[in-house]
């Protein structure tokens, strides 16, 4: 787990008992990382839980992204079982950044995007793919997107995607939709 920093803070360990369908190792982290025992992770957890490979703390955008995705609640915190989605979740993105980080430099490049974004079905320019990098890379840092920033444009790509496809229902690739109706729809999934 080089993704994941663990911050043990002299407790007695998680609880025995895990809940249907949480994730067992998602169980373990979930009571390492809610430091102030509420049983939920806020963002503040949630940021001290998650590290890039070069070690430094996930983006707020990307942590708070997360958050939205799997509080079902819309309290702001997750609770053990959005906690254990959000886990899978980024088990999958790990994987998929690790494949396409192939130099192993802890960025993704623009090519290397743009090969990702292609095998998840994306016809998308090389352009637009060294334009995204360009866009997320971490000023003062070596060029390309590190994990967090790779999980947050692959997830705002998704909710995009998704309001388009709904809006396409002649399957066309083309759709007449205005301004206001776009931003609806992409702000409901994306925050």
């Amino acid at each position: 787990m080089t993704y994941f920093l663990i911050h043990v803070l002299g407790h007695s360990g998680p609880p025995r008992n895990i809940p249907p369908g949480v994730n067992q190792e998602a169980f373990q982290w979930f009571h390492t990382v809610d430091t102030d025992r509420s049983g939920f992770i806020n963002l503040k957890e949630l940021k001290q839980a998650l590290v890039n490979s070069n070690w430094s703390a996930f983006n707020d955008e990307t942590c708070l992204m997360m958050i939205n995705m799997f509080d079902k609640t819309r309290s702001g915190r997750m609770d053990i079982f959005g906690f254990s989605a959000l886990w899978d979740f980024m088990q999958r993105w790990r994987a998929l950044f690790q494949q396409y980080d192939r130099d192993r430099s802890g960025c993704i490049s623009g090519a290397e995007l743009h090969q990702a974004l292609a095998q998840m079905g994306y016809n998308l320019s090389q352009q637009f793919s060294e334009t995204l990098v360009r866009r997320f890379t971490v000023l003062g840092g070596r060029p390309g997107i590190q994990l967090d920033r790779f999980i947050q444009v692959c997830t705002q790509l998704q909710s995009m995607t998704q309001v388009f496809r709904e809006k396409d229902t002649t399957m066309t690739g083309n759709i007449r939709l205005n301004y206001e109706d776009f931003i609806s729809g992409a702000i409901t999934r994306l925050m």
